[in-house]
């Protein structure tokens, strides 16, 4: 049997994981997998329920962090590589960016025969300053030249990587779309919205705006926090917010909140109907989406967010800033109203347009249903993913004790 060793950041909550979880489990039996990867930080919610209720075992390896840390990074680095000796894989599949540049340089060193990463993302502005942000190139240009094959998770994601920032030809990146088991969010939306607003006491007339995510500065939540307050200000309809995930920027959103003369729920308690709930990390996020009436993305910089594609899937039109691969997850003015991220004025007015305008959401609605279907279902993803091997194994003529794999 084909061997994998599947390379990730972090088991945080997040697209990553679940691309890597599908594939584990989805690509077997023609593949035996191991799936490594570091632990998620204090302020992330676990994915550790993804990978159990897909009955997958993952190897946790703490020194894999999301900062920079010399001396944990090394051992990360010779932990990976004790990893390759021992499981000895035909390929390994590195995914984002710490995780791309330990395991494919363990993969390098250790001769594996194919090495092929995926950008989710990437960290090429708006994270760092100018200095690092140039070393990161400079470090990718360099993984790229003996990586097998780079996956991209979405045309302009292609675009940015093969004509912008030059990481590598064109010819050796492939795009493969993330891929979501929708069924949980087109399943019993009515309960689920009726149990969702119940327990948040949101009246019938009252329009739920959520966002979903981690709370970093790449996330940009003031901006939702401004549109809200706007919102409030110019449209005669009832409104609740809802912050969806936690971290370092909390207690920033919350005096920002404060600034705007807006309520707040303390520790995400329901004891009120504040303004803005801010929730914390909710695992039945299908809930969530059932009962929100518009969902918003604010980000800088994004790769292919899960929260949209889910959000659409339930059947939820979108406000967004226009950034990295969103253009390519939604039709833009048919399910999402985009704005340029520097153009606040825009997309508080798409905001306010989609909240005045019970019509425009409800045919955005079934667009964004049809297309999320027809596109991120995870059978695809394994499906284009198994397609790749294959092509990349019958190139190289690898063989198992029995047949050439192809």
């Amino acid at each position: 049997m084909i061997r994998i060793l599947r390379v990730v950041n972090r088991f945080n909550l997040g697209g990553p994981t679940f691309n890597a979880a599908y594939l584990t489990k989805y690509l077997y039996p023609d593949f035996e997998t191991m799936l490594i990867g570091g632990i998620h930080e204090d302020k992330e919610e676990s994915s550790e329920f993804i990978l159990n209720s897909l009955g997958i075992h993952a190897t946790v390896l703490p020194e894999i962090r999301r900062s920079i840390n010399g001396i944990s990074d090394i051992q990360a680095y010779f932990k990976i590589k004790k990893i390759i000796k021992d499981f000895k894989p035909h390929i390994v599949h590195t995914h984002a960016s710490k995780a791309g540049m330990l395991g494919r340089k363990a993969a390098f060193d250790m001769n594996v025969p194919i090495v092929i990463h995926t950008f989710h993302g990437h960290v090429f502005h708006s994270y760092f300053n100018a200095f690092k942000t140039k070393a990161f190139i400079h470090i990718e240009r360099q993984l790229a030249q003996k990586t097998d094959r780079i996956i991209a998770i979405s045309p302009s994601q292609k675009e940015e990587l093969s004509k912008i920032y030059c990481i590598a030809n064109e010819n050796k990146i492939e795009v493969i779309p993330v891929g979501i088991d929708l069924t949980r969010f087109i399943e019993n939306q009515e309960e689920k919205r009726y149990i969702f607003r119940k327990e948040n006491q949101i009246d019938d007339d009252e329009i739920a705006i959520g966002i979903v995510g981690r709370l970093v500065p790449i996330k940009n939540h003031q901006l939702f926090i401004k549109a809200i307050a706007r919102a409030k200000q110019q449209s005669s309809k009832k409104i609740r917010a809802f912050i969806v995930g936690d971290g370092e920027t909390r207690y920033v959103l919350e005096a920002l909140a404060h600034q705007y003369n807006l309520s707040i729920s303390p520790n995400g308690h329901t004891t009120h109907k504040p303004d803005i709930r801010f929730t914390s990390w909710i695992k039945q996020v299908d809930y969530v989406y059932a009962g929100l009436d518009i969902v918003a993305l604010t980000s800088l910089n994004e790769g292919t967010p899960v929260s949209l594609i889910e959000a659409q899937a339930a059947g939820k039109p979108v406000v967004s800033t226009n950034v990295g691969g969103i253009k390519d997850i939604v039709i833009e003015n048919k399910t999402a109203l985009l704005s340029n991220p520097t153009d606040e004025e825009t997309f508080i007015s798409n905001m306010i347009l989609l909240i005045n305008n019970a019509e425009i959401r409800k045919k955005m609605s079934n667009a964004g249903k049809d297309f999320m279907l027809s596109n991120y279902h995870y059978l695809n993803l394994v499906q284009n993913t198994k397609k790749l091997y294959n092509k990349l194994l019958q190139e190289k003529q690898i063989i198992t004790k029995t047949r050439i794999f192809v």
